[in-house]
């Protein structure tokens, strides 16, 4: 039988946190000091401080004994407060354009080769999506997803799907990098990316960008229909509805300049 290392797992997760807190109530620290402060033999403490220096959150001064922590921790919470803001921030305007619409409100981001729902206005009706926080869906065969991908390269994205395999959702799913690629370019030229029942047979989204204040899209906001429910008609009604939500959010994220 293998012997469990979770104990032993655990403890190391102690004194990796326990290091962050106590480099982080000083300027810097030597490794003599933190393995007293830790009580743990200083051969320890500085293999656990040489690990976390390779990982970019600790940094030392030259050769000395003495370490302190990067603004990667920074980063890291910083990249976790946008979350939590944008939430915040988007919750009104989604729940305007439920109102409008009563249909289904996403709000979404890039997490890895994925894009992740990070909030959702539920449609009123019986029948909608069905969805949940914190889910991934394909990027490939979603409008949020081909909208957060339109303000990168082709370069980027050939990077990216280089890892992917495309699967078949739906008939209409699309099969290819170069399907993707073309299908980019109309949401460049457009400002918005549609999902015709590529992700689920019956299911319509018109998605729009969110930008932060450096110009880059970092959310998608989208609207879901039932195709029974979809009126063409008011296709560019709904369109406006989400670019000026997208532009309001936008706005207080920095954006100064929304394409619209």
């Amino acid at each position: 039988m293998t012997k469990s290392t979770a104990p032993e797992a655990v403890s190391s997760v102690v004194k990796v946190f326990n290091i962050l807190e106590a480099l982080g109530q000083q300027k810097e620290i030597g490794v003599t000091e933190l393995s007293q402060r830790l009580v743990t033999s200083k051969a320890t403490t500085y293999r656990f401080l040489q690990t976390m220096k390779s990982l970019g959150y600790v940094d030392q001064e030259g050769e000395a004994d003495k370490y302190s922590l990067t603004l990667k921790m920074f980063e890291l919470g910083s990249k976790s407060l946008e979350y939590v803001d944008v939430v915040a921030l988007a919750d009104k305007q989604m729940q305007y354009i439920s109102e409008q619409t009563n249909e289904t409100v996403h709000l979404g981001a890039l997490d890895d080769h994925s894009i992740m729902y990070i909030h959702k206005i539920d449609s009123s009706y019986s029948l909608r999506m069905h969805s949940r926080i914190g889910r991934r869906n394909p990027i490939y065969t979603t409008g949020i997803g081909k909208i957060l991908l339109s303000d990168h390269s082709e370069e980027s994205i050939r990077h990216l799907f280089s890892d992917i395999k495309f699967e078949k959702s739906t008939p209409k799913t699309l099969e290819n990098v170069e399907q993707f690629l073309a299908e980019i370019e109309t949401v460049k030229q457009q400002h918005y990316a549609e999902d015709n029942e590529e992700q689920e047979p019956g299911l319509y989204c018109i998605a729009v960008p969110v930008y932060n204040r450096f110009g880059s899209i970092i959310y998608g906001l989208s609207i879901s229909f039932p195709t029974m429910r979809f009126d063409q008609k008011r296709k560019s009604y709904y369109v406006r509805l989400l670019q000026n939500a997208g532009k309001k959010i936008s706005e207080q994220l920095g954006c100064e300049d929304y394409p619209i």
